[in-house]
């Protein structure tokens, strides 16, 4: 990977986390949680009689699930251990 793209990956991982730099562990973390808890499919199954809408819905939410959790992925490979960085 050239380092445009690199940058690009992690620009778009923070937006899907609506994080801006510099993050934390803890932060990563929290926003992981949010993200999940707010596209978790079993959320969209009361919003709607129409099956073919509830279907829509559950299949973004599953898809923006795995959006999160790759972007998680990569933040924390690249995010500095703490224990690192008080020394």
């Amino acid at each position: 990977m050239t380092d445009d793209i690199i940058h690009k990956e992690v620009a778009h991982a923070l937006e899907i986390l609506g994080l801006a730099l510099p993050v934390t562990s803890e932060d990563l973390e929290r926003a992981r949680r949010v993200q999940l808890y707010n596209w978790n499919p079993a959320r969209y199954s009361n919003l709607t009689n129409n099956p073919k809408a509830y279907m829509q819905a559950y299949k973004k939410a599953e898809e923006m699930t795995k959006v999160v959790e790759a972007s998680y992925a990569l933040l924390s490979a690249l995010l500095v251990p703490d224990d690192e960085t008080a020394g």
